[in-house]
């Protein structure tokens, strides 16, 4: 396996939801850290979304691997921020024999 190049410098966080005054809950985001990753675009398509025309986009996104259980590993439900970019972590997986790299397939949504 060839080594990624990881140059983009992504924010790692997490959902959380917080009380909202009124008895409720307001889901938030935490941020858990600061990864860098190799961004690789795969596909795309284009649906309808509660406010119209939506892009999405999957992308594979390379970063170093963390043992299972540290809060600097992505996992499913999470999301990667690049500036104003948002991808949503779908699967994570280990990239190579070794252990050193994670795959995680992630989906950016763009309104179009």
């Amino acid at each position: 396996m060839t080594p990624p190049v990881l140059k983009h410098r992504l924010v790692l966080e997490t959902p959380m939801s917080m009380p909202d005054g009124a008895g409720g809950q307001t889901a938030s985001w935490a941020v858990l850290g600061i990864l860098w990753g190799e961004l690789m675009p795969r596909t795309g398509r284009e649906t309808t979304g509660e406010t119209g025309p939506l892009s999405t986009a999957s992308y594979r996104i390379m970063v170093r691997a963390a043992p299972p259980g540290q809060s600097n590993r992505p996992a499913p439900g999470q999301r990667l921020l690049l500036g104003l970019r948002r991808f949503r972590i779908l699967v994570v997986t280990e990239a190579d024999t070794q252990g050193r790299y994670l795959s995680c397939l992630s989906e950016e949504e763009v309104a179009s």
